[in-house]
């Protein structure tokens, strides 16, 4: 099946790879005359495990190619729109990109298309594409039939690629009987991964997917606030909620809160749905709250432990908001330098990826090659992103280097039996 993909971002060029290895012949189209060159030489804008060295494979084998040009999509009969939505000012998601893109397929296709938002959006905009669309072919005098379909996105960071090609459920939102085997063509190896349901209840599942996982992490965290008051340790206290299998273990570790481009942005797209609905989220509110505050919580526990932080050499181990991708955005990690500087802090840093994101906005910190040279002579060390290299570092090494072994671990990672002589705070536990 020939499937075009606009939009060569994080989702775009996962799902074009995807697509590629499947069989299906693949177009990518992006507006970015730089990123298409990129990406035909093979070189991603990102990073993401494993995603570039299949992307070479399908060039060579010429299964996938790029195209500035929307009209490329006349040689394929799905069409998936995979373009941002970041977020406006007041939290709801900008269409900006997808109404564009509407508008360009609309004034381009010349036969009958099936339309696959893949995007991120909000509930009715399957609506709003539609009448977009048919506005454009009123406009042209034509008649050409096509199907919007909603075919959100579940794919984690650092494990995109894997996602996509080994998914829990692919979620498909349409309602003709041929829109529903087109998409069975276009997913036949997961053909017992599929959901189908209306194009409204797919776009509301997404939201409502991230957002409860975002619920269960800000309750471990408050649930960690609670355990460092009455003496109880978290990561115990969470492992024994997770064996009941209506709980579950994952997204249930406390630490210093979510971050990415899909948490975040989720969370306040989902609230403002709810408020033109005149839904008081009530609930949700209260899981950004404790997001927003997790990381200041954290850090007021640093500052009185170390009894101030002017002129302290603070080292923060990782920057991007998880390991295995070079994402900051939302990252702890930024509030954390920002604090710490602020409090007239020395601040090193060390991350396997994401230091070059992070010298554009925090040039005054002293970046690292290696964890070990950022701990160097350091007050006290902040692991921010469980990145492995941290993780299993020497830290007996580590303390030789140290002016005082002081660790807060933000992810309650590092294993007690590595941290003789160390002072240790995680969240919601504190053992010396």
């Amino acid at each position: 099946m020939n499937v075009a993909v606009i939009g060569m971002g994080y989702v775009g060029t996962t799902m074009s790879v995807a697509l590629g290895l499947d069989g299906h012949q693949v177009f990518g189209i992006e507006k970015d005359k730089k990123k298409i060159q990129s990406l035909e030489q093979g070189s991603l804008p990102i990073y993401e495990d494993g995603l570039e060295e299949k992307l070479r494979e399908l060039l060579l084998s010429k299964q996938i190619s790029f195209s500035q040009y929307i009209s490329a999509i006349n040689s394929c009969s799905v069409v998936m729109i995979a373009v941002g939505t970041p977020a406006s000012e007041d939290g709801r998601a900008d269409l900006t990109y997808v109404k564009k893109v509407a508008s360009q397929i609309g004034k381009h296709m010349k036969s009958e298309k099936l339309i696959v938002i893949k995007s991120t959006v909000p509930v009715g905009t399957g609506d709003v594409v539609k009448q977009i669309i048919d506005q454009e072919l009123r406009r042209r005098g034509v008649d050409i039939p096509f199907e919007i379909i909603s075919n959100p996105e579940f794919l984690r960071e650092g494990r995109a690629l894997q996602d996509a090609r080994n998914p829990d459920r692919i979620v498909i939102g349409c309602t003709s009987s041929s829109a529903k085997k087109t998409m069975e063509a276009l997913y036949q190896s997961h053909i017992d991964k599929l959901y189908f349901t209306t194009v409204r209840n797919s776009e509301l599942i997404k939201y409502a997917s991230n957002a409860f996982l975002a619920t269960k992490i800000s309750f471990a965290n408050e649930l960690a606030r609670l355990s460092e008051k009455v003496g109880a340790n978290i990561t115990d206290v969470t492992k024994g909620m997770g064996m009941d299998n209506r709980i579950g273990t994952q997204f249930l570790q406390a630490g210093i809160g979510y971050g990415g481009s899909c948490f975040p942005k989720d969370t306040d797209a989902l609230l403002q749905i709810g408020k033109d609905a005149g839904i008081d989220f009530t609930l949700l509110q209260a899981v950004k709250n404790v997001n927003d505050t997790q990381v200041k919580w954290f850090l007021n526990k640093v500052e009185t432990t170390i009894e101030g932080l002017a002129n302290k050499k603070i080292a923060v181990l990782g920057l991007t908001f998880k390991p295995h991708t070079d994402d900051i955005r939302e990252s702890p990690a930024i509030r954390i330098l920002d604090f710490l500087l602020h409090k007239k802090a020395r601040v090193s840093a060390y991350d396997p990826k994401g230091i070059p994101a992070m010298q554009r906005i925090f040039p005054d910190v002293t970046y690292s090659a290696d964890p070990l040279e950022a701990v160097d002579q350091a007050n006290a060390v902040i692991l921010a992103t469980e990145w492995p290299d941290i993780v299993k570092m020497d830290w007996d090494m580590a303390l030789r280097k140290v002016v005082n072994p002081i660790l807060f671990d933000g992810r309650n990672v590092v294993e007690s039996h590595l941290l003789r002589g160390w002072d240790y705070y995680g969240v919601g536990v504190c053992v010396s």
